[in-house]
């Protein structure tokens, strides 16, 4: 079971944008805390009421960010 669900961050044109590298999620936000906020909420909902061992993941799976400018 993987503990830790890959994301990457990068500055769009107007806003920070989340991408999921392990699920289908893709988020944004103004600054770099709102968009962390909005990937952590939206993997919570796209994970609602699945069976995480189907997925692969751990009941207690952490979020890594990477980011680039």
């Amino acid at each position: 079971m993987r503990k830790i669900i890959q994301a990457h961050i990068f500055k769009g044109e107007k806003q920070y944008v989340a991408e999921c590298l392990d699920l289908s999620v893709v988020t944004q936000g103004k600054i770099l805390d709102e968009v962390t906020d909005n990937l952590r909420e939206a993997i919570r909902l796209h994970l609602r009421g699945e069976n995480l061992a189907d997925s692969g993941l751990a009941e207690d799976s952490s979020v890594l960010y990477t980011g680039s400018n």
